[in-house]
């Protein structure tokens, strides 16, 4: 039967700590069964309560998914690389290509859900923007998802009196997106400044990015600037942090 001293940690945290470490060395793979409540109490002889602690520990941890009426399995962890640069140089927007295709070249990713409208600017946005504070803005919300997943909720705000009226408060922005069009209006983004967070998500985002327990969400939050700097889009991301590995490169 499983002890711990009084200077050990507790039993539970001891059990959850040899299958982190099973994970971690690959003994346990990504998609791999963890061994559940009845084994855990057989392996070590514990009571069952002590054994669902174990476990709500990596679950909390967000290192395994419970599925009901099956188990529990290692996460599956096979991210999306977002290379920052590379997906908002100018050569593929301005040849017609998303941006987003930088990330998933090979087509399965997509946006299965979009609104446009036309809102007052909330203070942060009007912020980013340079505007004053409800100035009207043009907001574009998006879900995407790669192979069937969501991945990604985007919102994008544009001054009205810039994008109202154009392909930019359409559904379909065509080629290019929004940055193509923006240079169509000699508003051509030439700078972008990007800020990361990372946090656990609301209640909202979790149903809509379908999240599992314990799985944290990075803000990746955009503003891009016009060569004379005058702020042009402010976008706000928010992305399955089980997803998503971010790259930037940099010169020394």
């Amino acid at each position: 039967m499983a002890t711990s001293d009084n200077d050990s940690p507790p039993v539970y945290r001891e059990i959850a700590d040899t299958l982190r470490e099973a994970i971690r060395s690959g003994r346990l793979s990504d998609g791999a069964r963890v061994p559940g409540e009845n084994d855990l109490m057989k392996q070590y002889g514990v009571a069952r309560a002590t054994a669902r602690q174990a476990l709500s520990v990596l679950i909390n941890e967000g290192i395994v998914v419970a599925i009901r009426g099956s188990g529990i399995y290692v996460r599956a962890f096979r991210p999306l690389r977002r290379h920052g640069p590379r997906r908002l140089s100018r050569a593929l927007w301005g040849s017609g290509r998303a941006v987003w295709q930088a990330d998933a070249p090979d087509g399965d990713f997509e946006t299965d859900s979009i609104e446009v409208g036309e809102v007052p600017a909330p203070g942060y946005v009007a912020k980013a923007l340079g505007l004053a504070e409800d100035t009207p803005v043009v907001r574009r919300h998006r879900r995407h998802r790669l192979g069937g997943r969501p991945m990604q909720l985007a919102t994008s705000y544009l001054p009205a009196k810039l994008a109202a009226g154009t392909a930019i408060a359409e559904a379909d922005t065509g080629p290019g997106g929004i940055y193509a069009r923006l240079a169509e209006l000699g508003r051509a983004p030439a700078h972008f400044t990007e800020e990361i967070r990372v946090r656990m998500p609301t209640p909202d985002e979790a149903r809509e990015l379908r999240l599992s327990p314990g799985t944290p969400v990075m803000d990746v939050l955009r503003t891009a600037l016009t060569a004379e700097h005058e702020a042009v889009e402010f976008n706000e991301m928010t992305l399955d942090g089980s997803a998503y590995v971010l790259q930037y490169d940099f010169d020394a």
